[in-house]
């Protein structure tokens, strides 16, 4: 007799299709399959936590490939392996992820897990059983990736520099920068945005800058190494987002690779650096958003084809422009520090230039070693031209760089 397991599995292996599958779960006893069907959900999450990935993107990618409510079985997941471990043994950005999903143990059992869910959702069993079983379809089809946070059960130094030995970020330049570019997404006068923006990008670049020039004077520097981060690009017009994350990462002295298929890029350098990437490339997507709503043209069946030519061509141009603003303000940035003049602020570009031309080459050697091979991805197609001057013009409006010198 065949057990529940092996059918889950043979499902699994496309040894039987998926319809079989889930019929035979149906007609069988359910105390003998509730228990083997979500154990076999907490052991494949498990395994793929344990394999690197982290609870926001594991809820992310099932999220983009199944449906909202098979994400929610993750985020229930996660509480229930947070159960199996003391909370000195579960990195502070690991559980942070969980409470930011909202991930509590809400059912009173594991073996009544199914049935207060389908009494919580108003769905009938077979209808949960298919939730559960296609879940387990998408997990089966995630490879391991790279280990950037220790998964739970792992040791956690008490005094972290960083998970990857770099400098602590200062938490209260970030509180500013956060607050500043909370007003810039709020306000809706693009000539406050352009201000709390740019002064976000000055705090952001002043600080990485000040802290290469400590490296730069200190005689027995700690060693610093460089850090990774995964950052969700969601859909639709994913290429284009990507694009722009890659934009505001080599403007902050990173670099990145981009995942499409598992719906994020990683982002390579300084602990200080990804904090202003992660937190200016989020502001720059509400920003985009923002304004492509109040430009884009009217939608429906006929315009549909022109909206999606207008959104894709917008985003490439606001790309496109900000990358030249941000390139502005790095270079802007570096003449203030390194040009003539007195102050504790100022370096002797013989002093600072080879610390930058050292921190970049450790960045690309450590990227290298995650990602041995790449492919250099395709530029996007513009096909609508009040797409691209809209995208334009909203990119100016943000104006990043080149006010950086006026906005202190």
């Amino acid at each position: 007799m065949t057990s529940v397991r092996e059918r889950i599995r043979a499902v699994l292996a496309g040894a039987i299709d998926y319809e079989s599958g889930l019929d035979a779960l149906a007609v069988a006893r359910s105390t003998e399959v509730d228990p083997e069907l979500v154990a076999v959900k907490d052991e494949a999450c498990a395994r793929l936590w344990r394999g690197g990935w982290q609870p926001a993107e594991l809820h992310r990618v099932v999220a983009r490939r199944g449906q909202p409510r098979q994400a929610d079985l993750v985020t229930d997941a996660v509480a229930g392996y947070l159960r199996q471990f003391p909370a000195g043994t579960v990195d502070p950005r690991w559980r942070a992820q969980a409470e930011f999903l909202g991930a509590q143990v809400w059912w009173s059992s594991d073996a009544r897990y199914l049935d207060e869910l389908a009494a919580r959702w108003r769905l009938d069993r077979v209808a949960v059983l298919d939730l559960v079983l296609g879940l387990l379809v998408i997990l089966s089809t995630l490879p391991p990736i790279e280990v950037l946070l220790p998964p739970p059960g792992s040791p956690v130094p008490g005094d972290r520099p960083d998970a990857a030995g770099s400098s602590r970020v200062d938490a209260r330049l970030l509180d500013r920068v956060r607050a500043l570019l909370a007003k810039a997404e709020s306000t809706t006068f693009p000539a406050e945005a352009e201000t709390y923006t740019a002064k976000a990008q000055e705090l952001a670049t002043r600080h990485s800058l000040d802290e290469a020039l400590l490296a730069a004077r200190c005689a027995d520097p700690a060693p610093v190494v460089p850090y990774a981060r995964r950052i969700g690009v969601d859909h639709p017009h994913e290429k284009e987002k990507a694009s722009l994350l890659d934009v505001v990462a080599r403007a902050n002295r990173c670099h990145t690779v981009s995942s499409p298929e598992l719906a994020f890029s990683t982002v390579f350098g300084f602990d200080t650096d990804i904090e202003a990437v992660d937190l200016l490339y989020t502001s720059l997507l509400v920003q985009a958003h923002r304004a492509m709503a109040r430009a884009e043209p009217p939608g429906g069946k006929a315009g549909r084809r022109r909206l999606k030519a207008f959104r894709q061509s917008f985003l490439v141009a606001f790309t496109v422009r900000i990358d030249e603003r941000l390139t502005e303000a790095a270079q802007l940035a570096l003449a203030q520090v390194t040009g003539p003049g007195e102050g504790t602020g100022r370096a002797d570009p013989a002093d600072l230039l080879p610390v930058l031309a050292a921190r970049d080459e450790q960045i690309r050697d450590t990227m290298r070693r995650v990602f041995p091979h790449t492919v250099r991805a395709r530029g996007s197609r513009v096909d609508s031209r009040e797409g691209w001057e809209s995208g334009r013009q909203a990119a100016d409006r943000a104006t990043l760089p080149t006010d950086t010198g006026r906005h202190s």
